[in-house]
Formats: structure tokens, C-alpha cells, sequence
């Protein structure tokens, strides 16, 4: 009766240390939030801030761009680029993950042969043993023992739990965040591309400009040189003409290299060696910035890439949570194994004596020592936070960018109508400076001035629809446009 009772006391102590085993910390959740503005605050002329859905992020990169030395430039980008091959090859490294993960899960069979030789001593258990049954009578039977076995076995862990379909479930997600991370890179860099080729553009228009001034500011050299003969002015003013035409030669000079500069970057971002890079400059003053369409602050959460990548990420770090839990649970192992074992090969084939055959299960779970799941548990929650925090992050930065380039649109639009306009006064200016100081009614610092500001402004303008350009290409690439 003691007894009895003693081990109904052992098997609830048991019970209850399993019961106890089993049961997770409680831990504070983190969760997301997806909401967006109903609409950005700042807008373009051409696209106020409306309800309108439509979006300029679904159209083709091919479409939005219409030069077709850029579009070839891209196109030589989006198949040599280095660093978007490597990133193509992490794909690949993700894709064997979620490969690795789903073998998990399934049985393990495998196929083995085996051959031994043993002699053991008289005066041991074995050998007693042997003798005690008269085994090595047996004329079949070698002397020394040999072993001989071939067969089949298997394991399986029990998925109860999920842990190991999560797991996979969780390396899939993260396979699908590394292909967003691609398309995040590809629209970044057919962005960078275009904006180096504008700015390429435009550097060729200032070359030109500059070489027009130095044919201009050399006239008006000479002119001062003969009004020096005549002693209609002195010799200071010829050496501030010819200090103006050093100075725009050298600013010719640093142009060039700044030109050589991003055509070599082109060629780097296009997988390539130093090499002219194909284009049309006489085509950049007509060029004119695409109408904007931003649609709605909601569409960033499909549209950009960088946001479905946090987003697969947060739903991976989830389901690490899930796994790390399993780990409080017991697990269940089964393993077995069939074949064939003889003492000689030749009798082997003599079944059924030859064969054997095994099948065998385990439950186990975490009974004393959990601190190790725990922390594993505790680091997975926090990870899921973090995922939380870079996802809301994302989505917030995606939002800013595009409100920062809507207005930027809207700004330089207005900003270049100013700029033409001071350019056209200037170059009046520059003509009528010239006039006054031909007839000795202006004096020749009056025309270097008039000169150098209308050279600045002219370069401020080419600048100016660079950057208008540009800010096109941005909200484009903000919007989440790019990579389809």
C-alpha cells in the first residue's frame, strides 16, 4: 500500500514538473502599424495632393525613360553590374536555405553496409559464452568472428509542433525578402544611372558654355588691348580681361575631368571599363521633367520594395518566435532500420535467419535547465520587435522621400522659370556692357562683372534642370517605380 502510494506521489510530481516544462514566459508583443496618411502633405503643380490612385511607380522603367542611349545604358547595367550579380547569388544562398529547411521535416533514409572482425579473449563474457553454447563448433563459423551487415535505416523527428515547418516557412519568407532586396537595388540603380547621365548631360552643356565665353571674353581682350593703344583705358584693365580668360579656361579644364569622372562612373555601374559613354547633349535643354502622378501614401506599401522586404522579414521574425516556443514542447523522434547480418557474406541471402530489424521512439522535453530555451525565446521576441521598428521605419522614410521630392518638383519648377529669366536680362546685360564700354560710357569693371554673373547664372539654369531632372528620377524611385 505504501508503495502504491509512493509512486502515485512520483508519477504527479512527474506530471507536474512536465506540465510545468511545457509552459512558456508570457513576453510583451510588439505589433505593427500599417497606417499610412490619407495623402502626402506637398505636391508638384501637375500633381496635387488629391485622392487620385493613379500611380507613375507601375509604369516601366523603359516607358518613363525615353532616351534611348540611356535606356541601352541601363539595360548593359541590369545585366553586368557587379553588385547586383552578387546580390542574384545571396538569392541563390536563400533559395538553398529554404531547400535545407523543408529537408528537415521529412524522413532521413539512408542506406549502409558494414564489415567487422573480432576475436575475444577465453576468460571473458563473451568468450565464456561462446563456448558455454558450443557456437564456434559450428564449422560456418570463422575463427576469429567476423560480422558482415547491410540494410537500410531510417529517422524522423515528429513535426507535433510546426517548429520545423515554421522554420522552413520562415527561410521562404526570408528567400522572398532577399528578391525585394534585388528590386530594391535594381530601382536604385537605374536611378543613380539616369541621374549620373543628366548630370553627364549636363556638365557637356556648362563645357560648351564656357567655350562660348572664352571666344566672347577673348573679343573683348582685344578690344581692350586696342583701347589701350589709343589710351582710351590703361594697362590694369587689360590684365583683368586677361585674368577673366584664365579663369573660364580653367574652369574649361575642371569640367572636362569632372565630365571623364561620371562617364567613368557610368561605366562602373554598367559593368564595364572606361569607355565614351554614347549621348546627345544638344538634346538637354529640350528635355522636360515627366508629369507626376504620386497616387496614394497606400500604394508605397506594395509599390516599394525596401517595404515588402522589411514586411517578409517581420513575418520570418514572427514565425522565429513560433519555432523558439516549439522548443518548450516535447519532441517526438522515431527511428528503424531493416537488413541483413551473417558472420559471412555467403549467408547473408539466408533469410529469415540472416535478417534483423529495429524500430524505436523517443518523446522527450525540457524538464530542469531551461534557460538556455528561454533565452533563445526572449532574443527571437526581440528580434520580432526590431523587425517591427524597421518596418514602420521604412515605411515612414519611403513617405518622407516622396514628400520631400514632390515638393522639390514643385520648388525648382518655379525656381527655373526665375533662373531663365535672370539669364535672358544677363545676356542684355552682357551686350549692352559691351556697347557702353566701346563708346567709353561704362567702365570695363562693369563688363567683367556683367560677364561673370551672366556665365554663373547661365550655369545656375543648366543646374537647375539637372536638378529638376533628377527630381524626377527620385520620386519616381521613391514612389516605388523601377524595378519591374
Amino acid at each position: 500500500m505504501l508503495k502504491k502510494r509512493i509512486y502515485q506521489y512520483l508519477g504527479a510530481a512527474g506530471l507536474a514538473l512536465a506540465v510545468g516544462a511545457c509552459k512558456t514566459p508570457e513576453l510583451v508583443v510588439k505589433n505593427e502599424t500599417r497606417s499610412t496618411p490619407a495623402s502626402y502633405p506637398t505636391a508638384s503643380a501637375a500633381a496635387p495632393a488629391t485622392a487620385d490612385s493613379a500611380n507613375l511607380a507601375r509604369v516601366q522603367w523603359k516607358q518613363f525613360f525615353t532616351d534611348p542611349n540611356l535606356k541601352a545604358l541601363i539595360e548593359t547595367a541590369l545585366q553586368n553590374n557587379q553588385e547586383l550579380n552578387i546580390t542574384l547569388q545571396e538569392i541563390e544562398i536563400a533559395k538553398n536555405e529554404v531547400r535545407a529547411r523543408s529537408g528537415e521535416y521529412l524522413p532521413f533514409v539512408g542506406l549502409g553496409a558494414r564489415a567487422d572482425v573480432e576475436k575475444v579473449g577465453r576468460y571473458t563474457l563473451q568468450g565464456a559464452t561462446e563456448e558455454q553454447v558450443d557456437i564456434k563448433e559450428d564449422r560456418r563459423t570463422p575463427d576469429p568472428l567476423t560480422n558482415f551487415q547491410l540494410g537500410a535505416f531510417a529517422t524522423w523527428e515528429v513535426d507535433i509542433w510546426h517548429k520545423l515547418r515554421n522554420a522552413k516557412k520562415a527561410a521562404a519568407l526570408r528567400y522572398l525578402a532577399s528578391v525585394e532586396g534585388k528590386n530594391f537595388m535594381v530601382t536604385n540603380l537605374i536611378s543613380e544611372i539616369a541621374n549620373s547621365y543628366y548630370e553627364l548631360l549636363a556638365l557637356d552643356n556648362q563645357l560648351a558654355i564656357v567655350k562660348q565665353n572664352i571666344g566672347i571674353q577673348s573679343n573683348a581682350l582685344e578690344l581692350v588691348r586696342l583701347q589701350k593703344e589709343s589710351a582710351r583705358t590703361t594697362e590694369l584693365a587689360v590684365k583683368r580681361f586677361e585674368a577673366q580668360v584664365q579663369h573660364t579656361r580653367s574652369l574649361q579644364f575642371k569640367l572636362q575631368q569632372s565630365i571623364t569622372e561620371t562617364e567613368n562612373k557610368l561605366n562602373y555601374l554598367a559593368g564595364r571599363y572606361p569607355q565614351p559613354v554614347v549621348r546627345d547633349d544638344a538634346t538637354f535643354n529640350d528635355l522636360q521633367p515627366s508629369v507626376i502622378t504620386a497616387g496614394l501614401p497606400t500604394q508605397l506599401l506594395s509599390n516599394r520594395p525596401d517595404i515588402r522586404q522589411a514586411e517578409q522579414q517581420l513575418a520570418a521574425a514572427k514565425l522565429d518566435v513560433q519555432v523558439a516556443r516549439a522548443n518548450f514542447y516535447p519532441s517526438l523522434s522515431l527511428a528503424g532500420g531493416v537488413g541483413l547480418a551473417a558472420f559471412t557474406p555467403g549467408l547473408l541471402v539466408s533469410t529469415p535467419q540472416s535478417m534483423l530489424y529495429s524500430l524505436g521512439a523517443d518523446l522527450a522535453g525540457p524538464l530542469f535547465n531551461r534557460n538556455g530555451i528561454k533565452a533563445t525565446y526572449y532574443t527571437a521576441n526581440a528580434a520580432q520587435t526590431q523587425a517591427v521598428y524597421r518596418y514602420e521605419k521604412t515605411v515612414l522614410n519611403a513617405y518622407v522621400e516622396v514628400s520631400n521630392q514632390l515638393s522639390n518638383i514643385s520648388n525648382l519648377e518655379k525656381s527655373y522659370d526665375a533662373k531663365a529669366k535672370e539669364v535672358a536680362a544677363l545676356n542684355q546685360s552682357v551686350d549692352i556692357s559691351n556697347s557702353l564700354f566701346r563708346y567709353a560710357r561704362a567702365e570695363y569693371t562693369e563688363v567683367l562683372f556683367t560677364q561673370r554673373e551672366a556665365l554663373e547664372s547661365k550655369f545656375d539654369l543648366i543646374e537647375t534642370k539637372m536638378q529638376q531632372l533628377n527630381a524626377t528620377v527620385n520620386v519616381y524611385r521613391a514612389l516605388g517605380g523601377g524595378w519591374q
